[in-house]
Formats: C-alpha cells, structure tokens, sequence
C-alpha cells in the first residue's frame, strides 16, 4: 500500500510565483490544451501579489512534499469585507491526497481571521475536481459566462462564500 502523501505549507521565497506561473502553464497546457495566453495570466497575477502585497491581510502558501513545490494558494484583499482566492494549483502526483481542499481551507481560514467577511474566486467550468472542492467548502456558484481564452471557448465561473 503506498504512503499517505504529506505536506506542509510555508510563504513564498524568491522564485516561487514564477514557478507558480510555470506550472499553472505547464499543467493547463498538458491537460486542457491551453495556450501560452493561460500563462501570461498567471504571471501577471503572481507580479502583482509580488509588487502590490499587503502583508497585513493578503498572504501566499507554497505547499511542499519532500522539499519539492506541489500546490499553492493566494489570498488578495478585493475590498475591505472582501477576499479573493486566487492562484489554487495541485501537482498531479499530489491530487487526491487531500492537499487541494487544506490549501481551500487554510485560505478560508485566514480570511475569516483578517476580518473578511466574504471570499470569491473566478474558474473555468472544465476544473470539475477544484469546482468540486470549492462547492463543498461552501462556496456557491454566483455567475457562469463564455469567453473565448487561452485558445478555447469557456465557461467562466464566479464563485462566493460568507465567512
């Protein structure tokens, strides 16, 4: 019987939103077919959080398993009651072993201990497992709309929770 996965979460140092970006690009690229677009997306995200930062109530985990990088999760303030999850990725060798739901869970965490009262995120309806793990942490589908990104017609998902 293989061993259970382990992980542990810890702020990001020098390098890592890049890698974010790097595997965000790699993975959806692998997996969904999308392009370089996907990527660029993500980079921009992950700059933002690295210029714009505020310590005091937006925070980054990089998840770890064996001194490698396997998943992170971002937390930005969208206003004062407001938080945004943001930048939720799994490693593939890591799906299924619960990491995707404690990063959920962590950042959830965090937010209601900021003084958030509401958290939000944007998806694509083809991310059925995050879809799955956002749902049963209680956030509910708000709005679905098409767009054209990434070289694919989508189905973009905005999601909400009370904290």
């Amino acid at each position: 019987m293989p061993k259970p996965a382990t992980f542990t979460f810890r702020e990001p140092r020098v390098g890592d939103m890049a890698w974010i970006a790097h595997r965000h690009g790699v993975l959806y690229a692998a997996e969904y077919g999308w392009d370089a677009t996907f990527e660029a997306m993500v980079a921009e995200i992950a700059a933002d959080f690295i210029k714009t930062r505020d310590p005091s109530c937006e925070r980054c985990w990089i998840a770890e398993s064996d001194g490698a990088v396997v998943g992170s999760a971002t937390v930005v303030r969208e206003d004062a009651e407001t938080a945004k999850l943001r930048m939720v990725y799994v490693e593939p060798e890591m799906r299924g072993s619960g990491l995707g739901r404690a990063l959920v869970n962590e950042a959830i965490a965090y937010a209601r201990q900021m003084g958030y009262r509401r958290m939000t995120l944007w998806t694509n309806s083809v991310l059925v497992a995050a879809r799955r793990i956002y749902e049963t942490s209680g956030f509910e589908l708000i709005k679905a709309e098409p767009h054209h990104s990434y070289g694919h017609d989508l189905i973009g998902e905005y999601w909400a929770r009370e904290l």
